[in-house]
């Protein structure tokens, strides 16, 4: 392949900046919108295995929460636009414990069901008031906004932020969930079973909210609303 041909391709090659490659199903199905709004919920790091750098880079913004505080430092400084925040995400709000592996970990969880499934346990456990994803949009500069995508990995936590998430409020085009099958000694890209996924209830949660799955790519499940491509 000479010189100009590479260019050429890699011009118009995509980068993925998730683990999974989950950016570039997102990144496609909103090809059209240029200055969308996110939410990550557990979004770790600004750039790296992250499922929003790459609509951050055409124009979006958004909120990104995490556990850590230092991956929140990090995004202020990346992601100045956003907005960025420290806060433990539930259903409710109430003390809960927090099973902390270490510093900007993306295994820090809530789950004591994944916890107790895990070969490797935490260093400690932090005891920490939670919020509620609504009530992080409401204090935002985002209140009054169309949050078109909520990607949201939390090890195991996912359902419980969403179930009682005002989905129609926020008129949300589409959801990214990590769906963690404990059950498996292997990864989830080798045992994964789209049955389970089906029973599950995050699944039916979102299903009952009308939204239908699109993809699935390793534990990462894409849900748009039902009405969503009669729009675009």
């Amino acid at each position: 392949m000479n010189l100009l041909k590479k260019i050429y391709y890699e011009k118009y090659t995509k980068k993925s900046y998730s683990i999974s490659n989950v950016d570039l199903v997102i990144d496609r199905v909103f090809s059209k919108l240029n200055n969308g709004i996110y939410i990550d919920v557990g979004c770790n790091h600004p750039i790296k295995n992250n499922n929003t750098y790459l609509l951050h880079k055409r124009g979006w913004s958004g909120i990104n929460i995490d556990l850590d505080l230092k991956s929140i430092k990090e995004f202020k400084k990346l992601r100045p636009n956003d907005y960025s925040i420290k806060k433990v995400v539930s259903d409710n709000e109430e003390i809960k414990n927090i099973y902390f592996y270490h510093e900007r970990s993306s295994i820090n969880t809530l789950s004591k069901e994944l916890v107790d499934y895990r070969k490797d346990k935490p260093k400690k456990i932090i005891k920490e008031k939670s919020t509620t994803l609504d009530k992080i949009i409401e204090e935002s500069p985002f209140r009054n906004k169309t949050i078109n995508l909520i990607s949201i990995d939390v090890e195991n936590h996912e359902y419980e932020i969403l179930k009682n998430f005002d989905f129609d409020k926020y008129n949300t085009d589409m959801v990214v969930a990590e769906y963690t099958d404990i059950r498996q000694k292997k990864l989830e890209i080798y045992e994964q079973s789209i049955e389970f996924i089906m029973s599950s209830k995050i699944y039916n949660l979102l299903i009952s909210k009308k939204f239908k799955l699109i993809n699935w790519i390793n534990s990462d499940l894409v849900f748009v609303r039902n009405n969503f491509f009669s729009k675009v």
